[in-house]
């Protein structure tokens, strides 16, 4: 990959996070959160796609983000209210930039150019002016300054006594000539200046010394050359780093003064014009051409000048509440935390890290059982330094599993836009609330939950929100409420979809179920079991096939992608007041803490997290229910007994419990068991292997791991091997145990 190649993959990444930025900044906003630093934050992202677009030459993002960048100018200039279907209008263009975005990325033909210009006539239509025509950068050789006869401008304007030069702040000195090419890429001479200010106190000057007469002036063509005198507390790779777009299209020289400025004001500046300045509260600003940097629209490049351009014919205002607003700017940087500093790591090379841990680990329970082989498990120092190793081994691959876990917002963000667009395709009106978008999770985690969750927020709008007539009817709000949480429970991660709809109407789904011959007609079914139903392949409850349903793929495919992780979903849902669907995930596809259970001579793996007590039962608590099942009594409460020897196929006949050791576990939705083993033999650390990766999907086994000795161990998924076995002894009659 050439240099050039590898800097657009970065602008790639980069933009990637500018439109995360951005998307997450518009939900703010129409959350109610419009403030200044929120508006102007989603102003820079999109500024800064637009420049890094026209770097290279992305005709069609530039154009696209151009008009975007005006509307939210004028949203930011107060000149535009951020109004409800302004923000509709501001979403669907997100969207449609991050489409464009795609496209570019993938480096494929946009195709949805008819709704790109709609938007683009849409956001002109607020600000009150028509879509611009983009330029055909193609079509325009790149120029340097040279081939187009240019000469550096050498600067001398003082700018007097007028910048007084507070403590921890120093002034720069900047000379910059923008070419026809950086105009042709969509950037603004304007909006650069703009962002220099927010840096401190700026003054500008225009040399107009090479502007030609207007019957010469090209319209494509760049004449001018601005001064500016910047005091601020920043450094020189501040300044640099807003022109970093633009730094091959223009001349651009930065110093800095020093020494303090104690002549007297320029001769340049008459005393009329000062006496005139001073009046209309301008001191601060001496120009040849004068400039209002938040309204710089008029002048922010030569092609636009229509006649000869004096100090006088131009009209000049000061930045609203220049002052409060640099306080303001100041107080909130001091009381922002400071951020750490990030690096962008290749994930290829911390799977590899993260492979290595895991051989770490084996390693270290290898070492061990060496250890006591030999006998020296005894020696306290010996004992010492395992126990020393054994915990530094656990803290590398903590700290190794940080490095890969994410936030889930940027997942979460994007069902965002499909909320909006199965909302628009369903003529519904539905808003998704976000909730613990800031929990962590394994980043190959949330690779594999995009598709899932997209289905399910899918089939929430689609199935779960009622029309606005019906919801209306039945008193609720117009608006449908989806929401989507994530959260740490019980070492898991916990997602939920629910949703204020209708509910499932359980009668509903099991005659769908019946007529398609997907259950018999006499099946007895419990709420739950019922609600199962809408996971078997084929099972719709729609009769027509639309762009999002109907063609008996979805829920199926969800709980297939969730299983594969290791994950579990369960629905609950009330009629009439809505649906909840839980994810419930490992916290990490890599390591998990586990019980090593020995059972007809196989040594297996439970979780640690599933487990809630061990204990030896006794006779008196142990009840046969026939067809070799049994149940126990825990302290008042009847649970299934499973000997997963038996059910696994490791014996042909169940485990008596009076001769073994019980293990009660819990499932993500309640439900209790008590595992029958041969006895327990460690807790432990183990590394987690996929079996369908390398050998094949394994009833109620989750994965397999590598032991100390080298002897491979199977996993036990609890929540499949219950839900198998539950048929079993899902119905029994307390009173008959107790009247036994």
């Amino acid at each position: 990959m050439d240099t050039m190649e590898s800097i657009k993959q970065t602008f790639f990444q980069e933009c990637e996070d500018l439109l995360q930025d951005l998307e997450s900044g518009l939900i703010l906003i129409n959350d109610g959160e419009d403030d200044d630093e929120t508006i102007n934050s989603i102003f820079r992202a999109v500024h800064s796609i637009k420049g890094g677009a026209g770097a290279f030459e992305l005709t069609t993002l530039v154009g696209f983000a151009h008009i975007f960048e005006n509307t939210l100018d004028e949203i930011r200039s107060d000149r535009l209210d951020a109004s409800k279907d302004v923000l509709k209008t501001l979403l669907q263009s997100s969207d449609m930039l991050l489409d464009i975005f795609e496209a570019a990325r993938d480096d494929v033909e946009f195709g949805d150019v008819d709704r790109a210009e709609a938007l683009k006539k849409d956001l002109a239509a607020f600000i009150g002016t028509s879509a611009p025509v983009e330029n055909d950068v193609d079509e325009m050789p790149a120029m340097s300054m040279d081939d187009m006869g240019f000469q550096p401008v050498a600067l001398d304007f003082d700018f007097g006594d007028d910048i007084d030069i507070t403590p921890d702040t120093v002034i720069f000195d900047i000379s910059f000539t923008p070419t026809p090419t950086m105009y042709a890429h969509g950037n603004e001479t304007g909006r650069l200046l703009q962002n220099l200010s927010e840096l401190g106190s700026v003054k500008t000057v225009c040399d107009t010394s090479l502007l030609p007469a207007l019957d010469a002036l090209d319209a494509e063509g760049s004449y001018l050359t601005w001064a500016i005198a910047l005091e601020t507390d920043s450094i020189e790779s501040d300044i640099r780093e807003i022109f970093e777009f633009v730094e091959d299209d223009c001349k651009l020289v930065i110093s800095q003064r020093e020494t303090t400025i104690t002549d007297t004001p320029s001769e340049a500046i008459g005393d009329d014009d000062k006496k005139k300045d001073e009046n209309s509260g301008l001191a601060n600003m001496a120009v040849a051409i004068e400039i209002d940097l938040p309204n710089i629209e008029a002048a922010e490049t030569a092609a636009e000048v229509k006649t000869e351009i004096t100090p006088e014919t131009m009209s000049l205002e000061t930045p609203k509440n220049e002052v409060k607003q640099a306080e303001k700017k100041a107080e909130k940087k001091s009381a922002a935390p400071a951020q750490a500093a990030t690096i962008r790591i290749n994930l290829e090379r911390v799977d590899r890290l993260i492979n290595l841990v895991g051989e770490l680990v084996i390693n270290q329970a290898m070492l061990s059982e060496c250890v006591v082989d030999a006998g020296a498990s005894n020696d306290p120092a010996v004992a010492a330094g395992l126990d020393d190793f054994r915990q530094l081994t656990r803290e590398i691959q903590e700290s190794v599993m940080a490095i890969r876990a994410q936030p889930v917002q940027s997942l979460f963000q994007r069902m965002s836009r499909v909320v909006r667009k199965a909302a628009q395709a369903t003529d519904k009106n539905v808003r998704l609330v976000l909730e613990g978008e800031f929990t962590e999770v394994d980043k190959t985690i949330i690779e594999k939950l995009a598709d899932p969750l997209t289905h399910m927020i899918r089939n929430a709008v689609d199935h779960g929100i009622e029309t606005p007539d019906k919801r209306i009817a039945a008193g609720k709000p117009e608006e449908g409420i989806v929401t989507l949480s994530a959260a740490h429970r019980s070492g898991k991660i916990v997602i939920e979809v629910s949703d204020n709809g209708a509910g499932i109407n359980r009668e509903r789904v099991k005659q769908i179920a019946i007529d398609k011959e997907l259950i018999p007609e006499d099946a007895q079914l419990t709420d739950n079991e019922i609600d199962n139903l809408l996971f078997m392949p084929g099972f719709s409850t729609v009769e027509t096939i639309s762009t999002l349903s109907g063609r008996g793929v979805g829920m199926d495919v969800v709980k297939r992608a969730i299983q594969s992780i290791g994950g579990r979903v369960t629905i609950s849902s009330e009629q009439g007041k809505g649906s909840v669907f839980s994810i419930s995930l490992p916290l990490t596809l890599a390591i998990l803490d586990g019980m090593l259970v020995k059972t007809a001579g196989q040594t297996l793996v439970i979780p640690l997290t599933a487990i809630v007590e061990t204990l030896i039962p006794k006779a008196e608590d142990i009840h046969s229910m026939g067809n070799n099942s049994s149940v126990l009594n825990i302290r008042g409460t009847f649970v299934p007994m499973i000997d997963i020897g038996y059910e696994l196929g490791f014996r042909e006949k169940p485990l008596h419990g009076e001769r073994s050791v019980i293990l009660s576990v819990e499932t993500d939705d309640g439900t209790q068991c008590a595992i029958l083993v041969d006895s327990i033999q460690d807790q432990r650390q183990v590394v987690i292997k996929s079996l369908e990766d390398n050998y094949g999907h394994v009833p109620s086994i989750a994965a397999a791991t590598i032991l100390g000795d080298g002897r491979i161990a199977l996993i036990l998924d609890v929540d499949n091997l219950i839900t198998s076995t539950s048929a079993k002894t899902n119905t029994f009659d307390p009173s008959q145990i107790a009247a036994e």
